[in-house]
């Protein structure tokens, strides 16, 4: 099986010769709603738009689609594509991706997120896409133990020998994959995520009780409740509230454990917004508990804001926050820890403005958006070229 998926690269599909002269890229995730690899896509598109012809596909959510639209560019929604595992409508994702990628012959697929990069791997090289890349917000493996984490490993290993080339947002998101054989050394490459430092207002950070702020899908891998243990921990007067972005499948848990706490009063959930650069620099101090991350855009974000973060030291944390410098890092599912944290940075707002201005210089110089879209398009541009597709003169990017 390993020698048919990784036969020599396909040559160019008849459709490699556009009617617009463009190469044409199909961008692929598997949900279309509000999340880091949604984040991530969306960032991108602007770049995309403005040199080849791209279609995107996602199962459901408008934040995707939304963000096609404002691109310019065309949205298919994907029936079968979900993330629960499931054989049977696996099977058929897999046949309703190849029947797409057949009918519009695209030169590149880019796949982001688990399900969508297994799934549409398999397909684009079934489909005999000349280029596929699949990026990794952090290795599904990773997140998951006993046999399901066998599973992904192994999907992955698979579905690397169908890849052209694998873009980790983290030197630990690659590293892991080195050591599990899900990516090699000579097809991956490193490009941080990124966000538009100069569109987040910078946080004053004067309150003398400070606002705590939280932005992440209600779900895994993302640890509610380690965060709000922690946060009970903590007295009544270390900080005024809790404001916590985001929605997803555990919004109800949520806020079953909110209920009767001492926390009730205190904590805001406010669903998914489109509004958090204001929400963040209306805050204090960011923090995240997770039990498995790539890079997370979020603590980007915060950092942009000029928020100190304390965030749980997993995945590429450490390629974002310097620990005692920009924020904190603290071992992961563990409250006390997370609660000794916060104490300082809630009980001084000096500290807070120090930590909180070296992370915004640091976000300006190592994550800001025009480095991250330009290293795309430098790789798009390398494995087309490589791949024997020809490119038109690039064209300027759309707003």
């Amino acid at each position: 099986m390993g020698t048919t998926l990784e036969a020599s690269r396909p040559p160019p599909a008849a459709g490699s010769a556009h009617r617009n002269g463009r190469a044409r890229v199909f961008v692929l995730v598997t949900l279309g709603e509000v999340g880091g690899a949604q984040g991530y896509v969306a960032s991108l598109l602007p770049a995309l738009a403005g040199e080849y012809d791209v279609i995107v596909g996602a199962h459901g959510g408008a934040f995707v689609r939304e963000a096609a639209e404002r691109s310019g560019v065309e949205f298919v929604h994907l029936e079968q594509l979900r993330r629960p595992i499931s054989a049977w409508r696996d099977l058929r994702g897999f046949a309703e991706l190849y029947r797409l990628l057949r009918r519009h012959r695209p030169d590149l697929l880019h796949a982001s997120s688990s399900k969508a990069g297994v799934i549409g791997r398999l397909a684009a090289v079934a489909a005999r896409v000349p280029v596929r890349i699949f990026t990794v917000h952090g290795w599904a493996f990773s997140a998951h133990a006993g046999a399901a984490a066998v599973v992904y490993r192994w999907a992955d290993r698979i579905a690397g020998r169908a890849t052209t080339a694998t873009i980790c947002v983290s030197q630990r998101e690659r590293a892991d994959g080195l050591r599990a054989r899900t990516c090699r050394a000579d097809r991956a490459v490193v490009i941080p995520n990124a966000v538009d430092v100069d569109a987040y207002p910078q946080a004053p950070l004067e309150r003398a009780v400070p606002r705590l702020i939280s932005v992440g899908r209600l779900a895994p891998p993302k640890d509610w409740p380690t965060l709000l243990s922690a946060l009970a921990k903590l007295g009544a007067e270390t900080f005024a509230e809790l404001v916590i972005v985001g929605d997803g499948p555990d919004r109800e848990r949520v806020e079953d454990e909110l209920a009767g706490s001492s926390l009730e009063r205190r904590a805001r959930l406010l669903g998914e917004r489109d509004d958090v650069p204001g929400l963040l620099s209306d805050a204090d101090v960011f923090v995240l508990a997770s039990r498995s991350e790539g890079l997370p855009l979020s603590v980007i974000e915060a950092m942009a804001a000029g928020l100190p973060v304390v965030a749980s030291d997993v995945g590429g944390l450490r390629e974002l926050v310097l620990d005692g410098e920009t924020g904190v890092l603290v071992p992961p599912g563990d409250p006390a820890a997370l609660a000794h944290a916060l104490r300082p940075l809630l009980a001084d707002h000096q500290l807070r403005r120090r930590l909180g201005s070296a992370g915004r210089v640091r976000a300006k110089a190592l994550f800001d958006l025009s480095g991250f879209r330009r290293a795309h398009l430098e790789l798009y541009r390398r494995e087309l070229a490589a791949a024997g597709v020809s490119t038109s003169a690039p064209k300027r990017e759309r707003r």
